[in-house]
């Protein structure tokens, strides 16, 4: 588990804790004098590593096939990950299952959450220094004129970007740690780049060497926002490889040899970004490999069907394509006569 998982159940429980003592005043108030009215409070999917709404659906309908409950009341402010907006596409994942979904009658006025969120100094410092650092990496941090540009750019950003490319403020130590911790991971990721580059150029010039081009699906324990995007684009950049896309916590990677697609099931670069964003601890988990996250999704060692629909315009599965004027197809009673005219001269 990450180290920061403690934190938020904590402050899971208090809230229940707060919501206990509101439904208790508030039954109290009420003209239910005498109703048969219990309060239960439970924390769920503590256990388990919920990315989507997808996910969250899961441990919802299980636990209400284990408690008899029939409905679900969403609070219209409803964000549990950052800055993602997750109340609609969990109502929608609700609406696949047996449950009776309603969002609560809040008198407050319901502010949704919108992709930003509220500016900080902080968060416009960071994005600040950031730029102007990446601005100097590409310039001359001793030439003057670099020097108003690179502020002016970095500015710029820091105004339009700050409010959406933070999940939360900047915090110590937790930042600085993960600052260093990717100082150490650059110079692992080089290196896997360049080795990745020489078995590729191997295998381009020595025919004898196979290529096997497939997509593969591997399911992530790295968290949502920054974390995944560091893993999908070091896999991208890693020569052999090619992140297509992220549903939830699954990603899908072609991979062209099959030396590149063990090296993904083997969760290195899952460990490192584990390791850049949560520390040492929460680099020890088992591989995707061990974990049976991984599977094949083309070729004759496919383990599951490709979630994509075809689009060369081939038949769908158990039909048999059957080439125009080909005398070898058995046409139907119904079509024998025209088959019979057109291929028949």
């Amino acid at each position: 588990g990450d180290p920061e998982s403690e934190d938020r159940t904590a402050a899971a429980e208090r809230v229940l804790e707060r919501v206990s003592a509101w439904a208790e005043a508030d039954l109290a108030d009420s003209d239910a004098e005498g109703a048969d009215v219990a309060i239960v409070t439970d924390l769920i999917g503590s256990d388990d590593y919920l990315f989507g709404p997808d996910d969250y659906v899961r441990v919802l309908a299980e636990y209400a096939a284990n408690n008899d409950v029939d409905s679900v009341l969403l609070d219209p402010e409803y964000t549990p990950v950052g800055n993602t907006t997750l109340l609609q596409p969990l109502e929608f994942a609700l609406s696949n299952t047996e449950l009776t979904v309603e969002t609560a009658p809040v008198t407050r006025p319901t502010r949704r959450e919108r992709l930003r969120s509220e500016a900080t100094g902080i968060r416009f410092a960071a994005m600040f220094g950031l730029s102007l650092a990446f601005y100097f990496v590409l310039g001359d941090p001793l030439y003057w004129f670099d020097w108003v540009t690179g502020v002016a750019s970095a500015a710029i950003v820091s105004i339009t970007l700050s409010r959406i490319s933070f999940d939360a403020d900047p915090a110590l130590p937790r930042t600085p740690l993960r600052l260093v911790r990717g100082a150490i991971y650059v110079p692992v990721l080089l290196y896997e780049i360049v080795m990745a580059n020489l078995v590729v150029a191997r295998v381009i010039l020595d025919p004898r060497l196979p290529i096997d081009p497939t997509m593969n699906r591997m399911r992530v324990i790295v968290g949502s926002g920054l974390p995944l995007m560091t893993l999908a684009n070091s896999i991208t950049l890693t020569p052999g490889t090619l992140t297509v896309r992220a549903r939830d916590s699954d990603l899908y990677v072609h991979s062209l040899i099959p030396w590149a697609r063990d090296g993904l099931f083997d969760g290195s670069l899952e460990r490192w970004t584990r390791f850049v964003y949560y520390g040492r601890s929460s680099a020890r988990l088992p591989t995707p490999r061990e974990r049976d996250d991984c599977a094949i999704l083309q070729g004759p060692d496919a383990t599951e069907d490709l979630p994509i629909a075809a689009t060369d315009g081939g038949a769908e599965t158990g039909e048999t394509p059957v080439a125009v004027g080909d005398r070898s197809s058995t046409p139907t009673d119904e079509s024998a006569g025209d088959a019979a005219e057109v291929t028949d001269r």
